[in-house]
This record gives structure tokens, sequence and C-alpha cells, in this order.
């Protein structure tokens, strides 16, 4: 057995959001890669790597002895725990998912609509229920969505005339689009869709660029008047790509006249001057957004902005790991921006590596982006080669994965 659980098993990651456009948790797929992976070890290991402050997991294995084993040892403050349908007629998991139910573990039944009705009263043993929509079930939600619509146009209310198969309270997989999404979360009252469909509410600016959040400006003008360290107005600069593009650019204009070209947020800030930087962004209010749709798109790039940089081995070099989080922060900044990633990355005097990262994939950043990249992508796909790519083990890559997300917080 390997010294660590975390050397055993490969972690994938993906956001839960809220109906409020918030980080409603963390869903962390968990592959076994070596023999000796146990339940019991990993979650002990995540009691110690989290705290109250961070946001709920959702334990995903992708092999049933695994499962088994969460299952045979959480506990009512352990993380929840997803157990496949499929899987409850087979080997006595039905049995130990009953005994967890006892102890107070939290479990959550997945399954396809027609899998999850045919629970029945066996869905009393599970907090929450994960309902995956193939084609065929996103298509019957759409079409409850538009009826539903069409019924409080008209007046009509009581039951709905097309049934829905997303249940109330429940976590909902596969709404891959804008509409599927509000479905979920504002017509049926999920808890929370996995993942976000950023390329679909992207898709609806035309091309134009994405303006920044009117939260995100007024959250760091209210830092910025209450005097707040140079750090936390970096950092919340930095939560949204948009903004801090935006911000970056305008110091390198011709029109603002600085001698030495501006690479760094933290620069930037201090050539300013708190009083000039509130003014700017006065300025920016008038053309922001009250999309809170965009919330989850600028999250999740700050996620991986952030593990980007946690990966890195800069050592007692902190400057490269600002570095390695810009290349995080804007490696998305084309399409929200809307333009071609070269043109707007030669409007910042970065330093090489940033562009040899995002335009020609080498240099020293690529490897570790290409990993912050692959651990929020399907699970299907194996880790090994990025991992080993980006000169890191199992157990490096696992807990820089976990430092991120367990302080990662909603907007």
């Amino acid at each position: 057995m390997a010294q660590s659980v975390l050397g055993s098993v490969a972690l994938h990651y993906r956001a839960l959001w809220s109906r409020k456009r918030q980080l409603a948790g963390v869903q962390l797929f968990v592959e076994d890669v070596s023999p000796g992976a146990e339940g019991s070890h990993l979650l002990r290991t995540l009691s110690e790597l989290w705290s109250s402050e961070s946001p709920p997991v959702l334990l995903s294995a992708a092999h049933q002895r695994l499962t088994h084993e969460l299952i045979a040892s959480a506990g009512a403050q352990d993380p929840l725990i997803e157990v496949p349908s499929r899987w409850l007629a087979q080997g006595g998991l039905a049995g130990a998912v009953n005994a967890a139910r006892d102890r107070g573990a939290r479990l959550v039944a997945s399954g396809s609509p027609s899998e999850l009705r045919a629970l029945g009263d066996g869905a009393r043993a599970f907090e929450r229920l994960c309902v995956q929509l193939d084609t065929g079930d996103a298509a019957l939600a759409l079409r409850a969505s538009m009826q539903a619509r069409e019924d409080a146009a008209r007046g009509r209310f009581g039951a709905p005339s097309v049934a829905s198969p997303v249940p109330s309270g429940s976590l909902v997989v596969g709404a891959a689009g804008r509409a599927l999404v509000e479905h979920a979360l504002d017509q049926q009252g999920a808890w929370a869709v996995a993942g976000w469909p950023a390329e679909d509410i992207l898709h609806r600016f035309n091309g134009h660029p994405v303006p920044p959040t009117r939260r995100a400006i007024l959250r760091v003008m209210s830092a910025l008047d209450q005097e707040q360290s140079l750090d936390a107005i970096e950092y919340l600069l930095a939560r949204e790509a948009t903004l801090a593009y935006r911000l970056l650019a305008y110091l390198n204009s011709a029109g603002l006249g600085l001698r030495n070209g501006i690479a760094s947020l933290r620069h930037g800030v201090m050539m300013l001057g708190y009083r000039t930087l509130n003014g700017w962004l006065a300025e920016q209010l008038t053309t922001a957004s009250e999309d809170r749709d965009l919330d989850p798109v600028n999250l999740g790039l700050g996620l991986r902005a952030a593990l980007a940089a946690e990966l890195m081995d800069a050592g007692v070099e902190d400057e490269l790991r600002h570095e390695v989080f810009l290349t995080g922060m804007l490696s998305q900044i084309d399409a929200l921006q809307g333009q071609p990633l070269r043109a707007l990355l030669s409007r910042i005097p970065l330093p090489d590596r940033v562009p040899d990262a995002l335009v020609r994939g080498t240099g020293p950043y690529a490897a570790v982006l290409r990993l912050a990249q692959a651990m929020e992508r399907d699970p299907a796909h194996s880790l090994l080669n990025p991992i080993q790519a980006a000169g890191l083990s199992l157990e490096e890559s696992n807990r820089a994965l976990l430092r991120v997300l367990s302080a990662a917080s909603a907007p």
C-alpha cells in the first residue's frame, strides 16, 4: 500500500452550481490507480484538509469496491457519497447503504430519471438524488420548460401538463445549455447543476466582449474604501478575468502614458493608487453586467488559475506563481473578449513564458496549465500522462487540487 491514499488515486473535480449561481459544492471523482486505496483513509485525509468554510464535497468513486468502502466507513460528518443506482443490487451494497443511513452518513443515489423512479421507497435511504439526463431526457425537460412558461403566461396553475424528468431538490448532470440550467434551477428547484454551460452562456454575446459584472466591480470598490491590503485588492481583481484584463489593457494604453509596461495587477494597483483605481472602477460601472450566469464562468476560470499556480513548483519565487496564475486566468480570455488570443495578449507586456503557454503550448507553464485543465474535464480521460508531463507525483497533484478546492468560496 502507498504511504498515502493520495498516491494511489487520481482526482478530477467538477463544480456544482446553485440557483443563486454560486458554488454549492464540488464533486470529486476518485479513480483507483494502484491497488490498496482505502475508503476510510480517503475520508480521514479529506477531513484533515477541509474546514468549516470549505465547500461541500460529493465523492464519486469510479469502482464499486472503493464506493463500498466509502459507504462502510462514512459517518454524519463525512462528505456526500455517490451511489450509482445500478449497483444497488450487487454485492450487498443495499445493506451497506441502509447501515450507513443508520449511522447518519449522507448518500446520493445517481442514475437516469427512470432508474431513480424505480428506487421507490428505497430513495429514503439517500439524502439527495443525482439525476443524469441523456439526450431524450434533456429534450423532455425543454418541452416541460416551454409548457410551464406557456401555462404561466395563460394563468393556468396546478399540475404541469408535461412532467419534467428533473426532481425538485436534486443534483442535475447533463444540463448542457442555458435553457436546461434555468429549467433545473429556476423552474424545478434543483439543488444544483453539475458543471456549467460556459460556451452557451458566452455565445449569446455574439462575439462581442463580455463586460465585467457589477458585483465584481463593487467588491473591489468596497475593499478600496476600507483600505484593505494590496494582496486583498489584487485577489479581488483577479477573481474576474474580464475585469483584470480590462485593467491591464488600460494600464498599458498609450493614453495613460506610463513609461514602463505593466504585466501584473499588483504593480498596476501600486502605480495607479487606490483613489485613481477607484475612479477607474466607477467608470466601468456604466457598462457593467448584472448577468448572474457569468458568475460560474468567472469563478470556474479563477479555480483553474489558482490550481495552475498551486501545481507549479515555483519555490521561493513568488513572482513566478503570479505569472502562472495570470496564465490560467487568461486561458479563456479570447472567448470572453470575442477576439483572437494572440491579438489580446499583444496589448499587455507579458513575460514570454505566458504567451508561450497560451498560444504555442510550450515553455515552463504549459504542462501545469494542461494538467489544471485536464483535472476539470471528463474523468473518463486519464490524468497519468498530464501529471507525468508536469513533473509531479499523484500525491503532489492531488494535494494541490484539494488545497485549492478547500479554499474555494462563492462570489
